[in-house]
């Protein structure tokens, strides 16, 4: 049994709920209220704090153990431990005023009666870092801002299905490693710290034909810029050139520097990473191409004729007289793809038979072909 559950109750967990559960619900309730996406709700502002502030304590287990037993008061005043047995509870300080420790500290928004004792329910507000000087031995809490950023630098945006929402506060994802945007203002507003610049990795699909003889690319893209002078953002387009060369394979990166969005720490640098579009009649092996003849029993064993194409336009004539099995394989040298390091070399075309057996045969045809074979 715990003391009092409003921290659990921000977070919409249960006090039984493990850390990843917590962790679940700071980061589903840090999406809803952070003031980026909140800019028309000035009481978004408020909620994001109490939720950073209640996962600030729910998140260390000694802190957690310490509300569970004697409640979030008891916390603020300086109860980082325990109290000695006979001590006295929430009401009141070992060797203090039963109203709380000298010096001030939490701010409670609407809770009657700062000292012990029961009557009515309570209801709290977070503000950040307490009375002056947190009190005297007081727990303060974190600037919101700091604690959602350490939420993110320690995995938190990387926790579900919705990584693109938290993409807006991590720089934009791919790279990782962004800070929060939020600004806190105390006796005035002042500059959040200066986020980290990041990479953006965007995926350039390409066909086989393309990676084959190499192609020239224009890709526009829309990115944020930032005033400096003014603070303001802006959105603007830019098409961006790029070669892929001959025999490129899937995961190769085309890197272009400082084009990405503007934030105050500088310009994302965004990074293409080829991916290769799935080919109707080939697939790739390194610089090697291979595609399949399906031939029914009758051709597998009586003869086939095929014509077969190659990735730059020829045509060949294969074909086999005897009986071919199921693997046969068939290989043209020098007709796959050109080596991107040594454009004058290519790779090998593999032809592999595939035989289709029947799937039922009646009695007649089962005496025949025994008869025949």
């Amino acid at each position: 049994m715990v003391a009092e559950t409003k921290l659990y109750d921000a977070l919409s967990v249960s006090p039984t709920a493990s850390q990843d559960e917590i962790k679940k619900g700071y980061r589903k309730a840090a999406l809803k209220y952070h003031p980026d996406k909140n800019k028309d709700n000035p009481s978004a502002g408020e909620k994001f704090k109490e939720v950073s502030q209640a996962y600030e304590i729910l998140s260390d287990p000694e802190k957690r153990k310490v509300y569970d037993q004697y409640g979030l008061e008891f916390l603020l005043r300086g109860g980082a431990e325990a109290p000695p047995p006979g001590a006295g509870g929430p009401g009141g300080m070992p060797g203090g005023m039963p109203g709380g420790m000298p010096g001030g500290g939490f701010a409670f928004g609407g809770m009657p009666g700062m000292g012990g004792g029961g009557g009515g329910t309570r209801t709290f507000h977070f503000s950040t870092g307490g009375g002056p000087g947190g009190g005297a031995g007081g727990f303060s809490f974190s600037n919101p801002e700091n604690i959602f950023a350490d939420f993110l630098k320690q995995g938190g945006a990387h926790m579900g299905d919705d990584d693109d929402l938290f993409a807006q506060f991590t720089g934009g994802g791919g790279g990782g490693g962004g800070r929060s945007r939020f600004r806190e203002s105390g006796g005035g507003k002042r500059r959040a710290p200066t986020p980290e610049v990041t990479t953006v990795e965007k995926p350039l699909p390409v066909t086989l034909e393309d990676l084959f003889k190499g192609v020239h690319k224009k890709m526009k893209i829309r990115r944020k810029t930032y005033d400096d002078g003014s603070g303001k953002r802006n959105v603007e387009d830019k098409v961006l050139e790029m070669d892929v060369k001959p025999g490129w394979k899937a995961g190769t990166k085309i890197k272009f520097k400082g084009v990405g969005d503007q934030e105050e720490g500088g310009t994302q640098d965004l990074h293409f990473i080829v991916q290769e579009k799935p080919h109707e009649t080939y697939k790739r092996e390194d610089d090697n191409l291979r595609m399949y003849v399906d031939l029914d029993l009758k051709e597998a064993l009586t003869g086939w004729t095929r014509t077969i194409p190659t990735i730059d336009g020829k045509k060949f004539t294969l074909s086999k007289a005897g009986p071919t099995g199921p693997g046969y394989t068939e290989t043209y040298p020098h007709q796959g793809m050109p080596n991107s390091k040594k454009p004058d070399q290519r790779g090998d075309m593999i032809v592999e038979v595939r035989v289709k057996f029947p799937t039922s045969l009646t009695p007649v045809q089962k005496a025949k072909l025994k008869e025949i074979l």
